[in-house]
């Protein structure tokens, strides 16, 4: 199992087989329409992120799986305390994957530790935002036509 954290994750090759992925999918998405069914993602979301969580739900449903999740810290048992390795924990019994945002540096890593399912790093404060740099890499590549000069 592995888990998206930071985008030092994943080597050249993976990002670029990724950006060939998503390619592939951006112009053939009917293909691409069951290779999540009966998949769940679970969007742990500890502050507000409209596009972000949106994004992983949209890509979620579009790809035939479905999502669950909380879209701020008080809708979840973070607001009764319930610390991010119980959630992470009580949450990998529910879904396949979890996508998520916390304000605190280094919050997705610590539930990564405790979880039996992948954790993405959906934004950890300052720290890291490896889908958005996965994004910005797609459309660099799509106006330039290439990422290395």
């Amino acid at each position: 199992m592995r888990h998206l954290i930071t985008p030092m994750d994943l080597s050249v090759e993976e990002t670029m087989n990724i950006l060939d992925l998503a390619e592939r999918i951006s112009i053939g998405p009917q293909l691409y329409k069951h290779v999540a069914d009966g998949r769940q993602l679970a969007t742990l979301f500890y502050e507000p992120s409209t596009r972000t969580r949106l994004s992983f739900e949209s890509a979620m449903l579009s790809l035939g799986g479905q999502t669950l999740g909380f879209s701020s810290a008080a809708q979840s048992s973070a607001s009764k305390g319930e610390t991010v390795a119980d959630t992470a924990r009580v949450v990998s019994c529910y879904a396949d994957i979890i996508a998520m945002r916390h304000p605190k540096e280094g919050a997705p890593l610590q539930a990564s530790i405790y979880s039996r399912i992948p954790i993405i790093n959906a934004g950890d404060g300052g720290h890291a935002h490896p889908t958005q740099t996965l994004i910005d890499m797609m459309t660099i590549r799509q106006r330039k036509g290439k990422l290395i000069t």
